[in-house]
């Protein structure tokens, strides 16, 4: 899928405003369409525009917005765009209204890079399954909400071995469930990934010792056996 998703930054700050747009440009598949800094900017923006945005980066704090009235006006009037919301505001309130009115993610500022690109590679994950077919079976559903989910441990990046990070294994994660491979070899996940063979087994050898993955030796005609990994069958269906 070679599809380019268009992003609309609404940000007042026009520090923070630029730092996203790196974000978005620096991961593949995504272009920054514009950056407005108020609701009249963006709507009058929109009005002119011959093309709607893929997705709204909102931030919920702009001068002439109250609370949470403009995202609500844009699920309203542009329901066939995402909206991700990257704010500083972390009440409960706004993030269980965020939540109800379908929020494709929810950023807290100040913003981590790895999370950012994160979300955009999730959601990039999302278009390309709901794009490749008309209609969708029960398990093809529960994969891409499962996309919201991270195949990692509860361990927060600092706690997890140095080397090891949250996007690289959600990577892995979507090859075990969307594309639904049997296994893979590190061989395999190098050349999936374009990583080397030592990162591969790296992150593989990590997910056994989280009991998320399990190996298998698959004999060949000559040589010593190969390590072939498998995702448990518990951990799966606890997705």
């Amino acid at each position: 899928m070679n599809e380019v998703f268009s992003v609309l930054i609404i940000e007042d700050d026009f520090r923070v405003a630029d730092i996203n747009r790196q974000y978005v440009e620096k991961t593949g598949g995504f272009a920054v369409q514009k950056i407005v800094k108020s609701k009249k900017e963006a709507l009058e923006y929109l009005e002119n525009s011959h093309t709607i945005p893929d997705i709204f980066l909102l931030d919920l704090y702009i001068p002439d917005v109250e609370g949470m009235d403009f995202f609500w006006q844009i699920r309203q009037s542009y329901h066939e765009a995402d909206i991700i919301v990257l704010t500083a505001e972390n009440g409960t309130k706004a993030i269980q209204e965020a939540y109800r009115g379908g929020v494709f993610d929810y950023i807290l500022k100040p913003v981590d890079e790895k999370r950012f690109s994160q979300s955009l590679l999730k959601y990039q994950d999302y278009q390309e399954n709901v794009q490749s077919k008309s209609e969708l079976e029960q398990s093809e559903i529960d994969t891409l909400f499962s996309l919201r989910q991270s195949f990692q441990s509860p361990a927060s990046d600092e706690e997890r071995p140095k080397g090891i990070d949250s996007i690289t294994l959600d990577k892995i994660y979507l090859l075990f469930t969307v594309k639904e491979i049997d296994g893979i070899t590190a061989v395999e996940l190098s050349s999936e990934l374009g990583i080397s063979r030592s990162t591969a087994r790296r992150y593989l050898e990590y997910l056994v010792s989280q009991r998320m993955v399990k190996t298998k030796l698959i004999y060949g005609t000559v040589g010593r056996p190969e390590r072939r990994y498998i995702i448990c069958e518990t951990y799966e269906q606890n997705q």
